[in-house]
């Protein structure tokens, strides 16, 4: 019986040995420095493949969240004005009512009459209102107002809405609403029109019209509508708020689990990696020492 001994390739085999030992312990070390399990694609190709699709979810979301925080800052904003020009309504219904007793004098009517031009302008303020954007918050475009005062009193109300903010696929919101939707009731007068009605009546020391006083109060009521409406599209960009913060720890877990190292695990492959190198080494400087004899022997 008779074998040979190839000394290149007992030196081929060690050498491969050893190298992939080294890379193991290059990579544990790695692990170890950068907290990362996957440095290339070819770490983990099907990790790597759903780590981009989480890259490319959190890329989405993180322009929807700065959609959904515009979204929510407008409407409240909006909501705010809303409050504003409710409260100046029923300002203007207080003295209207007020102004409707028999007893009152006819100064004191006109005295109310002078109060009620300031609260509309006011209302008035309050309606052409900008947001932080720098876009009219309730109807317009640029610098047209979203609503204008006429010789007579009534109101004149720029057209359109401020346009839908996406803040999901396929999900958008209003984030304001329309003056004139507002502002103006179905027989066509607006809150211009009719305070200014209130007006004549009392500098001219008459009580209030009936048919002023109840459009008033169905413009009163109309904005407490449009508040409804606009705290209903609130809440429902809070909950989209809330979804993109779920999801994004969600999405972090995930990543997390795919991507980062096991800093005590990568401790003991390294350990591992390094002791059988060094014992692999020592055994090959040993044998590679040895003679032909000393080998067969």
């Amino acid at each position: 019986m008779s074998f040979g001994v190839s000394t290149r390739g007992f030196y081929d085999r060690s050498t491969s040995v050893m190298t992939g030992l080294q890379k193991q312990a290059d990579k544990a070390m790695v692990q170890i420095s950068t907290g990362k399990r996957l440095q290339v694609p070819s770490d983990d190709p099907v990790a790597y493949q759903r780590l981009q699709v989480l890259r490319r979810a959190s890329a989405d979301e993180a322009v929807y969240g700065a959609n959904v925080k515009v979204a929510q800052a407008t409407l409240q904003q909006a909501d705010t004005q809303l409050d504003e020009i409710s409260t100046q309504l029923q300002q203007v219904t207080e003295r209207a009512l007020r102004a409707a007793n028999g007893t009152m004098s006819a100064n004191d009517r006109a005295s109310i009459a002078i109060e009620l031009r300031s609260i509309l302008e006011t209302i008035v303020a309050a309606a052409n209102v900008k947001d932080a954007r720098g876009l009219p918050l309730f109807g317009g475009q640029g610098n047209e107002p979203s609503v204008a005062s006429k010789p007579d009193g009534s109101l004149d109300f720029a057209p359109g809405r401020q346009t839908a903010i996406p803040i999901g696929d396929g999900q958008a919101v209003e984030p304001g609403v329309s003056a004139g939707e507002v502002l103006k009731i179905g027989n066509g007068r607006d809150i211009g029109a009719v305070v200014t009605a209130l007006i004549t009546s009392l500098a001219a020391g008459e009580a209030p019209a009936d048919a002023d006083r109840a459009d008033l109060a169905a413009l009163s009521e109309q904005v407490i509508q449009a508040q409804t409406s606009v705290g209903a599209r609130a809440a429902r960009v809070d909950l989209q708020a809330g979804y993109f913060a779920t999801a994004a720890l969600e999405r972090e877990d995930t990543r997390s689990g795919l991507e980062d190292a096991d800093p005590a695990q990568a401790i003991t492959d390294l350990k591992r990696a390094m002791t059988i190198l060094e014992a692999t080494q020592a055994s090959f400087g040993k044998l590679s020492q040895m003679s032909l004899f000393d080998y067969i022997r």
